[in-house]
Formats: C-alpha cells, structure tokens, sequence
C-alpha cells in the first residue's frame, strides 16, 4: 500500500518520501479518459509543487488516435501551454515500473489560474462541490469488464484488429477453472493495483470469451474516479506485460454482450456522516409505508434519482461517449435502453438497491447505463451534477419504478452518439443547466468530430458488401 495516507503533501514531506528518487511520473486525463503525462526530474517537480509547470494544450486539441480536431472545435490553435497543478495527494508509485513514484495534475487556465473548462477532473470537482454546497459528501463505486486477448500492438496492426484471439474460450462466468489458465496475470492485475492503490472489491471471469470484471472499492467520488481512470490504464500495462492487450471497448463482439461500466452513488451527510439515501428512522426501525413502491428511498434519494432521470438523455455523450457505445445499448444484451429506475432491477437504467438484499447504511443507485469506455470524471460528474440538481429542487420521480422488464411508456435513449449529442448541445438542455456552456460547447464538438470520422470512414463490411456486387 501506499506510504502515506491521502492529503496535502508538504514539501518537506515530499522530499522525505522522494528521497531516493530520480525521476517522477505525472499525468493528467484527457477528454476521452486517456492518461497524458510524462516523466520529469525530481528537482523539476519540487519546484512546479507551488505554480504547476507547462502542458502543451493540445491535449484537448486532438482525439483519441492524435488526430487534431478542426476549427470548429475552438481550440486555440498555435497549442499554447496550460498550467499543470499536481495535486500531492494522489501520491503512489507504480509497482510494475520500479515503483516508480506518481501524481496526478490537474488542467489549469493558465491567465485565470482557475480551473480550464474542459479538464474532466476539475468538472467533477465543481460537481462534488456542488454537492458540498447543499451538505452531502458524494460516494461511488465502479464496475468495469472487459475482454482480454492474446495479442500485441504489432499483432494488432497486423491483424487490421479482427480475427483476434481471446485470452481463454468459452462462456465462463465466474468461473475458477478459467483463471489458471492465466493465473499470474489474472493475480497480478489484482495484487499490483492494490499496491497502486487501487483496492478491487471483487475480481472474476464475467460470461464471454476472456472477459473479466472488476469491481472498485467505494469510496469518496475524487478519489474514487481517479483509482478508476488510473485502474484502466494499469490493466492494460500489467497486460501488455503478459503479451495481453486488455479492451475496455464497449462492444467488440456483435454477438456477445457488451462491456459494462456501472457507477454506483449514495451521498453521506457531511454532518453526521450517514448515509442520507436511508429512510428516517424511528425507534430503531425505519419508517416506510409498505404499500409505497418508494419506500425504500428517503427524500434526498427520490430527488437524486429523479434529477438524474430528467438529465439523462441530456448527459449521454458522457455516458456512452463513442460511435461504439451505442452497439451496447440495444435490446436483449443485458443493457439498459430507455430513461427508467426500479428497485433491485437490472433492466432499468437505475437499480436502486436498498434492505433487504442489503444493510440500510448500504442503500445506494446504480447506473447500469455506462460502458467500460466510460471517462470517470466525466460520468460520474454528469451524474453527481444532475442528482444533486434534482436535491436541490425537491424532484420527485415522475413515473414509478419500472416492474420486470416492462417499459411500456418510458422514453427510449439516444441510438447513436450524433442523436445524443445533439440533444446534450441543444440550446437549454439539462446538460447545459448543470454543467455549463464552455465544456457542452467543446464536449460536444470532439463527440461530432468522432461521429464524423466515423461517416467518412470506409469500413470492411462495406468492402465485403459492395466491392464485388455493385
């Protein structure tokens, strides 16, 4: 585990802790969810602890693949710096790389020295201060799955990625058996994400050739989404290492279902610290009426629940942020389609899990909506920013919660990530409301320049359909 406890890391501190040290690891998230960053000198990084140092902003200026976004995207062209402020107290070091000692930074504006729009941790910090504000502290949880191969990068070129080799054969949901066949790889995801810091809950073979699942520990929402970002990109290092490329792509199978990343919310009182979605109690035992289908949320959980209903068509772009996403999101694949919520309900877009299939300090949500290609930050600050609004304007649910698996009635998501976009910048959306013009307006822009390469692209059905018959 890490030296120290999470907080503020003094200079002196620092230098005790980094003493043997030559070199340090920093990063930053990108608007895709990718980690940025690169490896500086110990002296470069006590002196940057104070201002931050320099990051070229085309971070923000190009995709996934380093594609730089066009004009219209408003990034300033000629790629001045952003400032670079290192947040100390995510202090770790990265096990499989010497132990090497690594922070995170987060994206400044370097003439305001406020926050940059656009950097996906600072837009959950403004969320979970938004939470702050109405006095709750936010908790979360992540699952992530994923499908696992026996390829390379090389490979992976080669291949034109298809016809790839799954790490192990077969349906094997939580299976025993399939792990041995990659025991040390399947352990060392494991142990050496503990190590970083990243504590997985639960850890097992999902159903689908190669497939695991990762359940993070719950926590606080910052340190939470960091472990998650931060767990995404270590899978995949620790699997490279293994001759293993790890794919947190939505939906690499057409047949299969797809990858899930499920986000699961309560918010703590910060006044008492418990858990605020529990029902008032009286005399020990908590007050619901048995014939109110609701009762197994307080207030503050109705209102949450019914803030995050109202925004999610609006918030999508950030729940299912790729062409891809949208392949997961169809009828009969164990994934959720249509804005709904009900109790202990896995076919809803919210399952809300309350006593008695767990403690009542355990009553909390989960959004089954997001993939694995998920941007934490992101994700989770829609969320929190539109549960919370829901808090502060006393919403109520406007339907009841969903029973089995009938949906008659309730509004079907976006089908692709163009529609969603499109309703996120439209003008008065939800998502404008709670998370502001400057990030819809540049969010929005990478999501239609995706789409965009996407339309324009020649893909292999095509050739397979049309070359020879048209």
């Amino acid at each position: 585990m890490p030296e120290t406890k999470r907080g503020k890391l003094s200079i002196k501190e620092l230098e005790v802790l980094l003493k043997d040290d030559t070199k340090i690891r920093v990063s930053g998230c990108d608007i895709d969810g990718i980690a940025r960053g690169k490896t500086i000198t110990k002296q470069k990084f006590l002196k940057s602890i104070d201002d931050g140092f320099g990051f070229c902003n085309v971070a923000f200026g190009w995709d996934m693949l380093d594609r730089t976004y066009d004009e219209s995207v408003g990034v300033e062209r000629g790629y001045a710096d952003l400032t670079a402020k290192l947040d100390t107290s995510t202090f770790r070091r990265i096990p499989w790389d010497n132990r090497t000692a690594h922070f995170l930074f987060d994206f400044m504006d370097p003439v305001s020295g406020k926050a940059f729009a656009n950097c996906p941790r600072g837009l959950l910090k403004n969320a979970i201060a938004q939470c702050s504000e109405l006095g709750f502290k936010p908790l979360c949880g992540m699952e992530f799955e994923f499908f696992n191969f026996k390829e390379t990068p090389d490979s992976l070129v080669q291949k034109n990625g298809v016809n790839l080799t799954p790490l192990t054969p077969g349906m094997f949901g939580y299976s025993l058996m399939r792990p041995s066949l990659n025991q040390q790889f399947f352990n060392d995801i494991y142990d050496q994400c503990l190590e970083y810091d990243i504590p997985i809950e639960g850890w097992h073979t999902e159903t689908g050739p190669g497939v695991f699942e990762a359940a993070l520990e719950y926590g606080e929402a910052l340190e939470l989404a960091d472990r998650a970002h931060l767990f995404k990109t270590a899978a995949k290092q620790i699997g490279l290492r293994h001759g293993v490329i790890a794919s947190f792509m939505a939906k690499p199978w057409q047949d299969l279902p797809g990858c899930s990343g499920h986000i699961h919310f309560s918010l703590a009182s910060l006044s008492d610290g418990k858990n605020a979605f529990v029902p008032a109690e009286e005399g020990g035992s908590t007050v619901a009426d048995k014939d109110d289908k609701l009762a197994a949320m307080s207030p503050v959980m109705r209102s949450f629940v019914a803030g995050l209903l109202e925004a999610l068509p609006s918030i999508m772009p950030m729940l299912a942020p790729t062409i891809n996403s949208y392949k997961r999101l169809v009828e009969n694949y164990w994934a959720p389609v249509t804005v709904s919520y009900g109790i202990e309900n896995r076919t809803s877009a919210i399952r809300i899990i309350a006593p008695p299939t767990c403690p009542a300090s355990a009553t909390r949500l989960e959004l089954r909506v997001p993939g694995a290609d998920v941007n934490p930050y992101l994700a989770i600050a829609a969320c929190l920013a539109a549960g919370i609004n829901g808090v502060r304007k006393k919403m109520t649910p406007k339907m009841p919660p969903m029973e089995g698996n009938d949906v008659a009635g309730a509004e079907r998501l976006p089908r692709t990530l163009k529609d969603a976009t499109e309703k996120m910048m439209a003008k008065g959306s939800v998502a404008r409301e709670i998370l502001g013009d400057a990030f819809v307006d540049h969010f929005g822009k990478t999501r239609l320049h995706e789409h965009k390469v996407w339309e324009t692209s020649v893909t292999s059905w095509e050739i397979k359909r049309y070359l020879e018959t048209v």
